[in-house]
């Protein structure tokens, strides 16, 4: 056996090690986390059944604080305060199958925040859903509920031509799977830059972009070369969708819509479809991401489009510092969150 064959099994072995570790301590940690919730639950639920039974008031949050430290001396976060959150979320979440909800799978610190900005159980389970999905940090999540996501996606009309262009079932998928709307806040950008630029920052955290698109993206490359009739075209960026069993070309732009861009990506996807797709996939799917549309302007450029476009905006969240300071009056009220969740997870 060669050197380099023994190198390259070696490698592989290492991989596959490696990926069990991580798939298992993953699981660990989210088995910690619901664990921790559950427990939090309980304490919760039986201070407020006392209550109930023996009349006592929140006075005996307190001492109960007091007497539960001194006991458990390696056991934190059962501060008064804490405690206090404990009793509303067992009120707030009265059933005992929470373990199997998406509120189980959030730290501590994002239940707390999610029940003091949200009170709509509809709207708050969304922002759950999009917290796990899209692995959001707290500081995202309390940007995201600044900005009303929630409203803004339920109220905004879909800029594409998926319905013209695909079959009604794949439009239908297609249209659940791309978004209006896609927050780039990861890249941390508070300055003007190029599409180059863009370009390059999204590559080097591909992960969290990936994360922003969805489930079923497998990244292909960037500046995707085309050659067709002695001409080279380059695609900013290409996807394959596991579900939609399509290529998905993505172009990006920094500034306004302009109706040029859709003639552009026509043009990528003819060649897609014509150069790179199998047989046994469906056609190719262009999507604009650019800072800023106007849904008319779009509806009228893709009006006579043959292939499937969408176009959809991004938003640049600000960066961690700069949120902190931006919400630091909101963020005192949680003073004792980054403690609590240390202290869950000792």
């Amino acid at each position: 056996m060669s050197n380099e064959i023994a190198i390259e099994k070696y490698q592989s072995l290492f991989a596959d090690i490696k990926n069990v570790i991580q798939q298992t301590r993953l699981r660990t940690a989210l088995a910690v986390n619901a664990e921790m919730i559950l427990l939090y639950w309980q304490t919760g639920k039986m201070i407020a059944e006392r209550q109930q039974q023996e009349g006592w008031s929140a006075k005996v949050i307190p001492q109960l604080a007091v007497d539960l430290q001194h006991e458990f001396t390696s056991l934190k976060g059962f501060s008064e305060r804490n405690l206090g959150y404990m009793l509303r979320f067992a009120l707030e979440y009265p059933e005992t199958s929470i373990l199997q909800q998406a509120v189980a799978k959030l730290p501590w610190g994002h239940n707390i925040l999610l029940m003091e900005k949200i009170k709509d159980k509809e709207v708050r389970h969304w922002y759950m859903q999009q917290t796990i999905e899209k692995s959001w940090s707290r500081d995202l999540l309390l940007n995201a509920i600044k900005m009303d996501m929630y409203g803004q996606t339920q109220n905004q009309l879909k800029s594409n031509n998926f319905n013209n262009t695909l079959p009604a079932t794949h439009a239908d998928y297609a249209n659940e799977i791309f978004q209006d709307q896609y927050n780039l806040g990861f890249l941390g950008i508070t300055e003007p830059i190029r599409e180059l630029e863009l370009e390059r920052r999204l590559i080097e955290k591909i992960k969290y972009f990936i994360l922003e698109l969805g489930k079923g993206f497998t990244f292909i490359g960037n500046q995707h070369r085309l050659e067709y009739n002695g001409k080279e075209y380059f695609v900013d960026m290409l996807f394959f969708h596991r579900g939609l069993r399509s290529l998905v070309a993505i172009e990006l732009k920094i500034g306004s819509f302009k109706a040029e861009y859709v003639g552009k990506m026509n043009l990528y996807l003819s060649l897609l479809d014509r150069l790179e797709k199998s047989e046994n996939e469906n056609q190719s799917i262009g999507i604009i991401l650019c800072a800023d549309k106007d849904h008319l302007d779009v509806e009228i450029a893709l009006q006579d489009v043959g292939k499937p476009i969408g176009v959809a905006e991004y938003q640049l969240l600000l960066p961690k510092d700069q949120l902190q300071t931006l919400v630091a009056d909101e963020l005192r009220k949680f003073e004792l969150i980054d403690d609590e969740q240390a202290e869950g997870n000792a």
